[in-house]
């Protein structure tokens, strides 16, 4: 009997999420924003200190999905376009697993000594009522969410309370799927087919705009070509290919538990010119990313 389909555990999604950024390059295309456009968009946050006795400070607010290496890249980029300022940087992220990770590269960065981190075990929601609990709505110059909308129940709400975090001249990023990527296509045929996942999972820019747009604050949106080899998706048998087809899918052994016209239809559409190129045999599925930095 083949066993039903069901969605990946916390645990599951980390090892497939690992197998995906291991044949794409979506930390590169990050890369590139980073280095084109992020000392520009940070360069506008500085605050002026007329106290010769005291050093400026930056506040930075972490939002990302097991990104901690890119999170120290920007930090360091920070430190770059403020030299001599003090960052205090905050991380929210629910997973152990991930503070922990994120924790250990701070271990092994000497050249971070002016930035001090505070690590929420906890998800953006308990985060917000945390803060409200508490009654300190504490300001950022700062704050990214980085792939992290997608697990997310309500959208509009936690941008709205993330963006009245922001002190004067603070930037929000938003980092989300483009409109021009393969799983826009994807999605939107096959969302119903698939085991039931996060609320807000299925969103790109456009989305996130149209939110914006209704909240009525400033935005600008950078796209960055971003690609995934997702070719051993067709090998049968192969390992890599099988936890792809699970990340693709949110779906745990979707190979093995996924009705044959199903799994059929899907590997037909990871090959159309909406979902994937191919480039010297291989196929490159699009995983094309927006940008979109918000005013405070």
């Amino acid at each position: 009997m083949i066993p039903s389909m069901r969605s990946l555990t916390a645990e599951e999604y980390v090892e497939a999420f690992k197998t995906f950024l291991d044949h794409s390059t979506e930390h590169q295309c990050m890369d590139e924003f980073n280095k084109e456009q992020l000392p520009n968009i940070v360069a506008g946050i500085t605050r002026l200190c007329h106290c010769l006795s005291h050093k400026a400070e930056h506040a930075s607010l972490l939002l990302g999905d097991f990104l901690a290496g890119v999170d120290l890249k920007m930090i360091r980029i920070l430190q770059a376009v403020h030299p001599g300022v003090s960052i205090d940087n905050e991380i929210v992220e629910p997973n152990p697993q991930h503070v922990a990770a994120y924790k250990e590269l701070v271990n092994q960065a000497p050249d971070l000594q002016n930035v001090s981190f505070i690590w929420h075990q906890l998800t953006s929601l308990e985060y917000e009522q945390q803060v409200k609990e508490k009654g300190t709505h504490k300001k950022f110059d700062f704050i990214h969410m980085i792939q992290m909308l997608y697990r997310v129940e309500d959208i509009p709400n936690t941008i709205k309370f993330f963006h009245s975090c922001l002190d004067h001249h603070g930037k929000l990023l938003i980092i989300i799927l483009s409109d021009s990527s393969g799983w826009a296509s994807l999605w939107k045929k096959f969302r119903d087919c698939l085991p039931a996942t996060d609320s807000g999972h299925y969103i790109t820019c456009s989305g996130i705009t149209e939110v914006l747009q209704r909240l009525g604050v400033g935005h600008r949106v950078y796209e960055f070509p971003s690609g995934w080899d997702i070719t051993e998706c067709f090998v049968e048998g192969d390992a890599a290919g099988g936890r792809m087809m699970d990340f693709l899918t949110g779906t745990k052994n979707f190979l093995g538990t996924a009705p044959a016209a199903l799994r059929r239809r899907l590997q037909e559409a990871l090959c159309r010119p909406e979902c994937s190129s191919t480039r010297d045999g291989r196929v490159i599925f699009s995983n094309n990313l927006s940008m979109i930095v918000v005013e405070s």
